[in-house]
């Protein structure tokens, strides 16, 4: 589930949220990876059960893991699950299965699809800091699996589709790569790697981005402001063109979609933040009346969303799409 690029001898993950699910008996399961650009975590979770994952890490050296023994007799599940950023590159080459091993045929995919554009907050950056730890932007604590994203989806029963990455905005990010022009790959550092839009068409299309260009814009010193903009900082008018534009590039991909533009929890809606006014002026704009705001309110805290305010984003996300969808 999600964008996964597949070759002969292998499959690789590199969005947040991004699985791959097994249903088989057998007496223990490995498989074998490996990462590049940094580690990448996951989890291994059996018959559904989140609360007993194994969350583990793959890194530059191929390997077999371990990710369940001492199995029940019967047919099990096994999902393994992206929980960390796009910034790493994960290659599954398959699983093993040890005992009396039987393959079943894959889960029939839910109907219902969403998919999620978004920055740190959608990825999962520090929703497993623990209390008290600085937020220090470590792969290990990263968690998309317990983002308002993957909380919405799984509450739905929906597929999911997570393009989302740390740090990333529609007109500029703290690294060079915006999200206007890698939203359509597969890879998101490789510009030849296109993602084909027909392989997965969603009902619903989130987007929660503008947090980063919120900070960015206010920073002429920083190497990508005077990238993308030299030293003149750019006008509201600007900034709410960019978005809309990318708004419209989304709906051209999926003419059908309800299209929810989101924002927060972090300070871009804090008390008195023009940021969504100009996401509700981009939207009035488009005159596409599947095309909502939601806005979460800020969380008053330093930092990422941990899981209780994930799931208050979620709960809020949950009762919109409950009042305004119909699929």
């Amino acid at each position: 589930m999600g964008r996964v690029e597949t070759s002969k001898d292998a499959a690789v993950f590199y969005w947040p949220g991004t699985s791959a699910t097994i249903n088989f008996t057998g007496t223990n399961i490995k498989a074998t990876m490996k990462s590049s650009k940094e580690k990448g975590y996951f989890y291994a979770i059996i018959d559904n059960d989140a609360t007993k994952a194994l969350k583990f890490e793959s890194d530059s050296i191929k390997k077999d893991i371990l990710l369940a023994e001492n199995l029940s007799k019967g047919k099990h599940s096994l999902q393994l699950y992206k929980l960390s950023n796009s910034t790493s590159a994960n290659i599954f080459y398959g699983f093993e299965i040890g005992g009396k091993a039987k393959l079943f045929k894959p889960s029939v995919l839910p109907k219902r699809k969403i998919e999620f554009y978004g920055n740190s907050i959608t990825a999962g950056h520090g929703v497993d800091v623990p209390q008290g730890m600085n937020d220090s932007g470590k792969p290990e604590l990263f968690n998309n699996y317990y983002t308002y994203a993957a909380l919405t989806a799984r509450h739905f029963n929906a597929q999911s589709s997570i393009i989302a990455r740390s740090g990333i905005g529609i007109m500029l990010s703290w690294f060079p790569e915006i999200m206007s022009e890698i939203y359509d790959r597969t890879d998101p550092f490789d510009p030849s790697k296109k993602w084909n839009f027909n392989n997965y068409t969603p009902d619903v299309v989130v987007i929660n981005l503008f947090q980063n260009d919120s900070w960015l814009i206010n920073k002429p010193e920083h190497q990508e402001f005077k990238q993308r903009f030299g030293t003149t900082k750019p006008t509201e008018d600007f900034i709410i063109k960019s978005y809309q534009n990318f708004v419209a590039s989304i709906r051209a991909k999926y003419p059908k979609a309800y299209i929810i533009c989101a924002l927060g929890n972090m300070d871009a809606t804090q008390p008195g933040s023009k940021w969504p006014g100009y996401i509700q002026q981009a939207v009035a704009g488009l005159k596409d009346e599947k095309i909502h705001t939601v806005f979460f309110p800020y969380k008053n805290r330093s930092g990422h969303p941990n899981r209780e305010e994930q799931q208050s984003m979620a709960d809020q996300l949950i009762l919109f799409i409950d009042k305004t969808v119909k699929w």
